[in-house]
Parts: structure tokens; C-alpha cells; sequence
């Protein structure tokens, strides 16, 4: 038999991996698949298991609770009227603002005397500055949520506790206008190792959290992923054969 709870508390892939550990580790339990984007819990079990054993088999972080059906024959009140699912479009919002903000800043700094290759070194600057500051506002969560698609993390964990300093670094280089061939070869390097682990993620359809802003903002994996990391790897290349 299979039922569906509701889980609250977790934050990124990796509470997703432990609510799926410790709730596989009950007893009768045959499979667990937890959705981290409808903070739900799809429980299998051999026999019936009542909430209060699942309660006592997960960490005090998280809860969980049976999820009520809603009768479509009962009277709606407004404190009953639910909240429909965010579209892709609509949970993508911050990161499209975030880039149009980037965008915007880089041509300003630049439209007196204006230079293609200096807006791009900017923008490369902000975009890097900007996305560390959202992963290191959850330095414990990021690497676990990082190392779910990011082929080096996964091989090795401490580069996901890294990668936001790596990225601040990149960011100051360009704005600093320091080393740029070696701030364009990192970004090639670092952007298409983890180019291919989104690509593969896209590929194999699995719905996981995006870590591109952290775990701040839950972000789902989508092709906007692939294209931002897309575009800093041409505007790289570009401008690394420039030089």
C-alpha cells in the first residue's frame, strides 16, 4: 500500500536524502520518494504504519502528517481555498530578475564609453558576486544540494563547500580587472563541469532542486539552468580569444 504525507522542515536535496533514509529505515517500509517541491512524501509499505512511527523514525528538524483529500463536494470557505502550484515560469522569477538586474548594471557601468568586452567582464564580475552571496547564506545546505548534479562534487564532497569562494573569487578577478586569462580558463572549466551535470539531469528528466542560487531560493532544474550557464561559457570563450 502506498500513501501520501505531508513533510515540512526541509530546505535542499540533502534533507530530501535524509527524510528518504530515515524513513526507508522503518521497519515494513518497502520505498520512500520524497518531493522536495510539494514538501510531500510518497510512502510504500507492506503492512499499515501509523504516523506516530514515521514521527519517531525522523529527526526533530522534520515533520510529518497525513495529507487530507480535499472534498470536492464540501463547501469552499476562504480559509479553505487552496493555493494553486507555482508555475515553472513563476518559481523561475527571481533568477530571470536577478540576470536582468546583472544585465542592466553592467550596461550602465559601461554606455558613457561603451565597450562590448568591458560590459561582458562586468557582467561575468556581478554574476559571479551575486550567485556566491545566495550559496553562502546556507553554507551547510549548498554542497549537498550541489553534489546532486555536479559530477566533481559528488566525487569530490569538499569542492560543493568551495565552489561559493571559488565564484567570489571569479567575480572580484573580473571586476578587478586582475588575471582574466586565468579567470576565463576557471570559468570554462568550473561552468562546463557543471554544465555537464545539469545536462544530464535535464536528459534523464529528474525533478531536483536547482543550486544555482543556493537553497535560499528553491529553484527547479529546468533548461533556464543550461542557458545561464550557457551563455557565461560563450561570453568566456569569446573573450578569452579576444584577449
Amino acid at each position: 500500500m502506498k500513501h501520501t504525507y505531508i513533510v515540512t522542515g526541509m530546505t535542499c536535496n540533502g534533507c530530501v536524502a535524509a527524510v528518504e533514509k530515515q524513513l526507508g529505515a522503518v521497519q515494513g517500509v518497502t520505498d520512500v520518494q520524497v518531493s522536495l517541491e510539494k514538501n510531500e512524501a510518497d510512502v510504500t509499505m507492506a503492512k499499515h504504519i501509523d504516523v506516530e512511527t514515521l514521527k519517531n523514525a525522523l529527526s526533530s528538524k522534520y515533520q510529518i502528517s497525513e495529507k487530507k483529500e480535499r472534498n470536492v463536494f464540501k463547501s469552499t470557505g476562504a480559509a479553505e481555498i487552496e493555493t494553486p502550484e507555482k508555475s515553472k515560469l513563476q518559481q523561475l522569477t527571481p533568477l530571470f530578475l536577478i540576470l536582468g538586474y546583472i544585465t542592466v548594471a553592467s550596461v550602465l557601468l559601461n554606455y558613457q564609453n561603451w565597450n562590448l568586452g568591458e560590459a561582458m567582464l562586468d557582467f561575468m564580475g556581478l554574476f559571479y558576486i551575486v550567485f556566491s552571496f545566495f550559496k553562502l547564506l546556507d553554507l551547510k545546505g549548498f554542497p549537498e544540494s550541489f553534489r546532486m548534479y555536479d559530477p566533481l562534487a559528488k566525487i569530490v564532497p569538499v569542492y560543493g563547500w568551495i565552489y561559493p569562494f571559488i565564484e567570489l573569487g571569479l567575480g572580484l578577478l573580473f571586476l578587478m580587472r586582475f588575471e582574466i586569462n586565468i579567470a576565463l580558463v576557471a570559468t570554462i572549466v568550473v561552468l562546463g563541469i557543471t554544465t555537464i551535470g545539469v545536462t544530464r539531469t535535464l536528459l534523464s528528466k529528474k525533478t531536483i532542486q536547482c543550486a544555482c542560487l543556493g537553497t535560499a531560493l528553491k529553484l527547479p532544474m529546468t533548461q533556464a539552468t543550461f542557458i545561464e550557464n550557457a551563455i557565461m561559457l560563450a561570453m568566456a570563450f569569446w573573450m578569452l580569444f579576444r584577449l
